[in-house]
């Protein structure tokens, strides 16, 4: 294991996540009940370039105290090491947040390391309905926020590159979680993944591929303006298919069937 990346005070992956643990440990004591890695690096699909180290932490207070005395740990993580600032909850919470979490939650039940302390998500209850609604949701604000995007630099490869290759990584999330709201277990490599969630919404997986080759191999994306114009067409699709294939006026009927 390297200590440190040459000329720089980043750990490396390994490293950085046992000095967190280990920095959890010394300021939150018997309070931390459990400290689980989530994300594409408990997947195995880490990628430094792209990829971050998503922790959630399980506390048995987070009373205003106990959040003053993790900041300092919370601020390293964040500027010294980069990384997104981990998730904070009590057991209580995390057990009543799975009707709202439920994407993120049952992400973290098919792909988990516990890095201390118990598994605090193995026994989370799921609703499948309620998760098909977090899906439209997020699917939702990915084409928003994709479509701003372009607002703010029509055809510009320098600009929407960096967009297209940012978003992939959640939406190939999301494609991953309309296979599952279509009833069905997702592949797990990323390609079978983008083929059988456009085989399900009768969308095109060319629009998917291409923006998951650019994120692979880099260098600028040719035709930004036709790729980023066929991304957004495909995802309309998939959004409509999923729509159609649950619609609104049946949430309560599946629910209370499924119940």
């Amino acid at each position: 294991m390297a200590d440190q990346k040459s000329g720089s005070g980043m750990l490396s992956t390994e490293a950085k996540l046992k000095e967190l643990v280990n920095r959890l440990k010394e300021v939150e004591g018997a309070n931390l009940e459990s400290v689980i890695l989530f994300g594409s690096a408990a997947r195995g699909e880490y990628h430094p370039e792209h990829s971050d180290l998503n922790v959630l932490c399980v506390l048995g207070s987070l009373a205003v105290e106990e959040l003053g005395r993790v900041a300092p740990v919370v601020r390293w993580w964040v500027t010294e090491q980069k990384e997104p600032p981990p998730l904070f909850f009590t057991g209580e919470e995390l057990r009543q947040s799975a009707d709202v979490f439920s994407i993120e939650l049952r992400d973290m039940q098919d792909s988990r390391r516990v890095l201390f302390g118990a598994d605090a998500i193995a026994s989370l209850a799921l609703a499948n309905n309620l998760h098909r609604v977090q899906v439209e949701h997020e699917l939702r604000t990915v084409l928003l926020k994709l479509r701003n995007a372009y607002l703010r630099a029509p055809g510009d490869t320098q600009e929407l590159t960096p967009v297209l290759r940012k978003s992939f990584s959640s939406v190939l999330t999301l494609l991953r979680h309309v296979i599952i709201a279509f009833g069905e277990e997702p592949p797990a490599a990323s390609r079978d993944i983008i083929g059988r969630a456009t085989a399900l919404t009768q969308s095109s997986a060319m629009a998917f591929e291409n923006v998951l080759r650019s994120r692979e191999h880099g260098g600028s994306q040719t035709g930004v303006a036709q790729s980023y114009g066929a991304y957004l067409a495909e995802l309309e699709k998939v959004i409509r298919a999923l729509d159609k294939h649950l619609p609104k006026g049946e949430w309560q009927r599946t629910r209370q069937a499924r119940s």
